[in-house]
């Protein structure tokens, strides 16, 4: 215990005393009494951390599971989506593809999956296809690439979202095949698209590096499947 108090001292605060008098109406021990704060302070450290987890991730919104009409989509497997938010995809190193024509909640799915590990602890990052496309090539014009797959090498989980919405160009599929190969059994890749694997040679263009890139990201990979009518609710 002396240990975890010398671990803990620098941040407890002087509103925590205002315990001790709870503590001293019901008779508790000194031991007791530290114990409870200890407990109170790893609590508030671990929620802090979930906080920043989250806030680090990067999400554009926020969702949830519990905010999705798995009845609208019928062709996704909920059992499949609710054993992938125990994360053990994440530890297995494993990949997630969710395919399907627009606006039956890829994103919604992905991003709520994603929110999932944060609150389990992984370093997630989210990125749109476009958007990680313009980073990879503004650090290669600028001489930092090598530093910037150190950083994404870091995170559990990277999501990719909206690919297949716009080709990309000849240096711009290359880098992005190198983000994936990088992270080939290193780290888990999931993935919002609303092309099917045959056509996705419409983005990168080049068929073989195409057919490679499949080859990493299928290999030990979840995929959902989510076809129907448009779950976004017109304004």
């Amino acid at each position: 215990m002396r240990r975890d108090c010398t671990f803990f001292k620098s941040s407890i605060k002087g509103e925590c005393l205002l315990d001790a008098y709870d503590a001293a109406e019901k008779n508790c021990t000194y031991e007791e009494y530290l114990c409870t704060l200890l407990e109170q302070e790893v609590l508030t450290r671990d929620e802090n951390s979930r906080r920043l987890r989250i806030k680090q991730a990067g999400f554009p919104v926020l969702k949830t599971l519990e905010g999705f009409d798995f009845n609208a989509i019928p062709s996704l497997n909920k059992q499949k989506v609710l054993a992938l938010s125990r994360c053990e995809y994440i530890r297995a190193k494993e990949n997630v593809i969710a395919i399907g024509s627009v606006g039956t909640g890829k994103s919604h799915i992905c991003s709520a999956l994603a929110l999932c590990a944060c609150q389990m602890g992984c370093r997630v990052r989210f990125y749109t296809a476009p958007g990680l496309v313009t980073e990879l090539l503004q650090a290669q014009r600028e001489h930092r690439l090598n530093k910037f797959e150190k950083r994404w090498l870091n995170y559990d989980l990277v999501l990719i979202d909206e690919l297949g919405y716009v080709p990309y160009t000849k240096e711009g599929a290359e880098l992005l095949f190198r983000f994936v190969a990088s992270r080939y059994e290193r780290g888990s890749v999931m993935i919002t698209t609303n092309l099917e694997f045959a056509n996705w040679t419409q983005v990168f263009g080049d068929e073989m590096l195409t057919t490679a890139l499949l080859d990493r990201l299928t290999h030990r990979c979840h995929i959902l499947v989510m076809n129907g009518e448009s779950y976004i609710i017109p304004l």
